[in-house]
């Protein structure tokens, strides 16, 4: 959430953050139910001091008649007034946390992902002497895909993946997680990218696959309508990326500054209900309901996070990098960077069959908007307590396989291993 009082010092800069986000808030009803709860507040406090100032009199002798009736009427008054603080409270909480994060100023202002901004290229896109096939005929033709029987048991959009696409695609999880539990490398990477940051590892974490209604809303990242399943008689909601279980890790809790930065890198399968999408998203495994995810999740104070952001999208070009696959980087604009997100950048990765790039890896540039709702908060060395600020990044999904089969193909439909994954196959170059 934001904090109100920057709300209560910037409502029009709000209201057009919000309105550029794709948001339909009201700003000036939000004001008015924290005028109200600060009324009611200040009004509950009297009564009380009140009810306390009554209850002294009552001890300190019997009690006349108008004493006790003023103290009956104190508690009706006392017993109203609290009434109407609780409903307010609760109705300007729900309000509040609808208030989008405020993107930064280097955020170009955008309506749709077609506004995003192309800010680098890297590397050659292949040239075929054949026509290329898309990654579901690769797949299907060799056995890896069956998205037949995958509806037959669980519907459209769930698939059966076998055989030598399971083993690249853990060789995946595999050659990322080296990378990020190594200390030497990630080092490299921060001097490499000039950042001022500890080259700290990720620490691997298999987190819940759902979570509770009230601390997913904490996160920021609950979406009913487009994108989360609920549990049906239960308040739980399957996650749709591990950073949704990651984020609130803390909640409720005090971190040690010297502990910072907190660091991990999770794996789940997330679950997702992609209302809306239709045609080729839907072929082969580039928009399923379910799929797995190798996240990153930090957590640092306020003087570090944005540089810990800059070194989350050089992880993930890195990665992408050393599969040799070429892509593209996007600074997101205010519509597409989601509302818990100061700054959002993605990378995407160029695609023959379809030719254009498409989306591998998001970065998440998030501030204290997640802590503040969760109460994940930081001791400073002197003594004061401040929120944490917290940041999230694809390591991996399943969406580089696209790149790798469709990149890497050959004209027999094989299927060319990149250098670095081959270890984790047994040295096989190609599938």
């Amino acid at each position: 959430m934001l904090d109100i009082r920057f709300i209560r010092d910037n409502p029009e800069k709000v209201q057009k953050a919000a309105l550029s986000k794709g948001y339909d808030v009201s700003i000036n009803d939000l004001l008015k139910l924290d005028d109200d709860r600060r009324t009611l507040q200040q009004q509950v406090d009297e009564l009380r001091e009140k009810r306390n100032a009554n209850a002294a009199k009552m001890k300190s002798g019997k009690p006349d008649q108008a004493l006790i009736d003023e103290g009956k009427q104190i508690k009706v008054e006392l017993s109203e007034r609290e009434g109407y603080l609780t409903s307010t409270e609760r109705e300007f909480i729900e309000l509040l946390k609808t208030v989008p994060n405020m993107p930064l100023d280097e955020v170009p202002i955008g309506s749709s992902e077609n506004d995003n901004v192309e800010i680098r290229v890297w590397g050659e896109k292949p040239s075929f002497d054949f026509r290329p096939k898309n990654h579901a005929e690769i797949a299907e033709a060799k056995g890896w895909l069956d998205k037949e029987r995958g509806a037959k048991i669980a519907g459209s959009r769930f698939v059966y993946t076998m055989g030598d696409l399971v083993l690249l695609e853990m060789a995946l999880w595999r050659f990322a997680t080296e990378i990020l539990t190594s200390e030497t490398i990630l080092k490299e990477i921060i001097d490499k990218n000039s950042l001022k940051l500890s080259s700290k590892p990720f620490t691997p974490i298999l987190p819940p696959a759902v979570a509770k209604q009230a601390v997913f809303e904490a996160t920021g990242r609950l979406n009913r309508q487009e994108q989360t399943y609920k549990i049906e008689d239960e308040d739980l909601w399957l996650n749709a990326s591990a950073e949704h279980t990651i984020a609130p890790i803390y909640l409720d809790e005090i971190l040690h500054e010297d502990s910072l930065p907190i660091r991990y890198v999770g794996y789940t399968t997330a679950f997702r209900r992609e209302a809306g999408t239709y045609g080729k998203d839907t072929e082969g495994i580039f928009r399923l309901h379910q799929f797995n995810k190798l996240e990153m999740e930090s957590f640092t104070n306020a003087e570090t996070s944005y540089d810990e952001h800059l070194f989350l999208v050089a992880i993930q070009e890195y990665l992408m990098q050393q599969l040799g696959l070429p892509y593209h980087v996007l600074e997101k604009c205010t519509a597409d960077i989601g509302r818990p997100n100061a700054k959002g950048v993605d990378i995407e990765v160029w695609v023959p069959s379809q030719n254009t790039y498409r989306e591998t890896h998001t970065a998440d540039y998030i501030g204290d908007y997640q802590t503040r709702a969760m109460r994940t908060r930081v001791r400073k060395t002197d003594g004061s307590i401040v929120l944490a600020h917290t940041n999230d990044a694809t390591a991996f999904s399943q969406r580089p396989l696209v790149g790798i089969i469709e990149n890497f193909q050959t004209a027999e439909g094989n299927v060319i291993v990149p250098e670095v994954l081959r270890p984790y196959l047994a040295g096989r170059e190609v599938l």
